[in-house]
């Protein structure tokens, strides 16, 4: 199949953004594997706590990297090379002093994180120890968000997957080295992580000048922090901040009613929801593609070239999603196998894997306009779209829970995606709700 330049330039950027999205969440299997092997589970518990607090984190601080990717990706588009440096300083400030707040506020932090997830006595002092060490990572971790954003919103997400790769193999070789070379046990493991992420940002820097050296001349501090720039940043910033805060609360309050129904259920769901992780790892390439052209020919102001990759982006879309719903309607099951051999769990899964069937082509929507309105720096239409979809979560489940019980569930989480993707693509069509598509 021969692809056309847009389509060459979609798959450019998409591609590397998927694999880095795979091997993201490497940098938690291969620590839980490693302490999966000292031969205790309390240790596996441990890191497992601590990986979802620092999850939960880094996820609600994401507005630094699509943020960044938004504004960087319009100014390059208009050719502002100034803006553009700019932005990145900009951006690595914010990040730096949030992760200066997250490190002097560690100890009231740490208390509510571990109120909030509740684990067990023996489990709570090591995921203390985990997050002691592992939270001085964070100007690490939030620079890295800075960086990837500006290097997407410049076109470029292979650095961003360079990165990733590099950073998962110097997990694993530090953290095994410490673990089984100096019996250091969990805090080799999460030393080797906070190695893995310091490594990962100075390289960062290293391929920012080796790359992008040749910006230096255009960056000046004039007019770095005046305060129009900063208060469109904020306010960009901000409306992706609340809307995270929303879609954080949605996951976790699924995540929550699952376990009120037991064991068993809530081992079904989370399986099951593998199933949409996976499609989410490679529509957020999409996504990603979206940011970067789509931002960039809104930036310029060249509106018919901002439609065309609209439509190309949905054509994928539904490429994606075809072959994602028929690979989980031949295969789902067989999958589910191979994540657990326990067969009460797999059987109880089979009444709820057609929810997890339907996602691909009921949440695909939801993904590329996400990367669009970011793109566009659209943030208040996000914010919008996320409001109505989580308040139409909990009214969904809210009605059917006491006849459906888990099935309402997955109908609350599946209307949910619906409707992020119904009420954005509202909003694409009558400009006057906010999208402006020149």
């Amino acid at each position: 199949m021969t692809l056309n330049p847009l389509d060459k330039r979609i798959l450019g950027i998409a591609i590397p953004s998927i694999v880095t999205n795979v091997t993201v969440p490497l940098l938690g299997l291969v620590d839980v594997a490693i302490v999966g092997h000292i031969g205790d589970a309390v240790y596996i518990s441990a890191i497992a706590i601590g990986a979802m607090m620092f999850n939960l984190i880094y996820w609600v601080f994401g507005f630094l990297r699509m943020g960044t990717s938004g504004m960087t990706s319009q100014a390059f588009g208009r050719r502002d090379l100034t803006e553009t440096t700019r932005l990145l300083v900009r951006s690595l400030t914010v990040a730096f002093g949030v992760s200066l707040s997250i490190i002097l506020l560690q100890a009231p932090l740490l208390w509510v994180l571990l109120r909030l997830i509740g684990p067990t006595a023996d489990v709570a002092p090591l995921a203390r120890t985990y997050f002691h060490i592992c939270v001085w990572g964070a100007p690490a971790m939030l620079g890295l968000y800075g960086l990837s954003g500006w290097f997407i919103g410049m076109q470029n997400t292979r650095l961003p997957m360079f990165i990733s790769i590099l950073q998962n193999i110097v997990n694993i070789v530090a953290s095994v080295v410490l673990v089984f070379g100096f019996g250091l046990r969990l805090e080799g493991v999460a030393t080797g992580t906070l190695v893995a992420q310091w490594t990962g940002f100075f390289v960062g820097l290293l391929l920012l000048y080796r790359h992008y050296h040749r910006l230096r001349p255009y960056f000046t501090t004039e007019g770095l922090f005046r305060q129009g720039a900063m208060r469109r940043f904020f306010s960009v910033n901000r409306d992706i901040f609340l809307r995270t805060l929303f879609i954080v609360g949605v996951n976790l309050y699924f995540t929550s009613a699952g376990a009120r129904q037991g064991a068993v259920i809530l081992a079904v769901n989370t399986m099951l929801l593998q199933l949409y992780l996976l499609f989410s790892y490679v529509m957020d390439g999409f996504a990603y593609a979206g940011e970067a052209i789509g931002g960039k020919y809104h930036g310029a102001g060249n509106g018919a070239a901002f439609r065309a990759t609209v439509s190309h982006l949905f054509v994928w879309g539904v490429i994606m999603a075809t072959g994602f719903t028929l690979v989980y309607a031949l295969g789902g099951a067989s999958f589910l196998g191979l994540l657990t051999s326990d067969t009460k769990v797999i059987a109880a899964s089979a009444p709820y894997l057609p929810w997890a069937v339907a996602i691909p082509f009921i949440g695909m929507a939801a993904f590329v306009w996400d990367g669009l309105f970011i793109g566009i720096t659209g943030t208040r239409s996000m914010l919008v779209s996320s409001v109505i979809a989580a308040l139409s979560f909990f009214a969904v489940f809210t009605c059917f829970h006491a006849t459906l019980a888990n099935h309402a569930l997955w109908m609350a989480m599946l209307t949910y995606l619906g409707m992020r993707g119904a009420v954005q693509t509202v909003i694409y069509f009558k400009p006057r709700l906010g999208f402006n598509r020149r």
